[in-house]
């Protein structure tokens, strides 16, 4: 039998650093979504003729979200984004660009 040989004392959690944070890049397939004013938001509405409880939610969190400098802007600003409407155009090789809303939530249980 050959000797063992001693072992590297294992790193506790507390100091393992976590790794730098990366810059969010935008990928070619995630769409542009644009953060609507109170203005643009009551229009959209009022052509839709729906209330804003019956739109599709998006998360806040929602890596899409970072693609518009304006969310960006509003996040580090402290800026409250829950409750403001977001438009979304993605391409479409039928209509050309389909465009979708969504309200902006905190969390899943709004």
């Amino acid at each position: 039998m050959s000797p063992s040989r001693a072992r590297a004392p294992r790193k506790s959690a507390k100091s393992a650093k976590a790794p730098p944070r990366r810059e969010f890049q935008t990928h070619h397939l995630i769409p542009p979504h644009e953060l609507l004013t109170e203005d643009e938001a009551r229009q959209v509405l009022a052509d839709l003729a729906t209330p804003v409880e019956r739109l599709p939610k998006i998360l806040a969190a929602d890596p899409g979200l970072l693609t518009s400098s304006e969310v960006r802007a509003a996040r580090e600003s402290g800026e409250p984004l829950a409750g403001r409407m977001v438009r979304i155009r993605r391409p479409s090789p039928t209509a050309g660009e389909a465009i979708t809303y969504r309200v902006v939530i905190t969390n899943l249980g709004d």
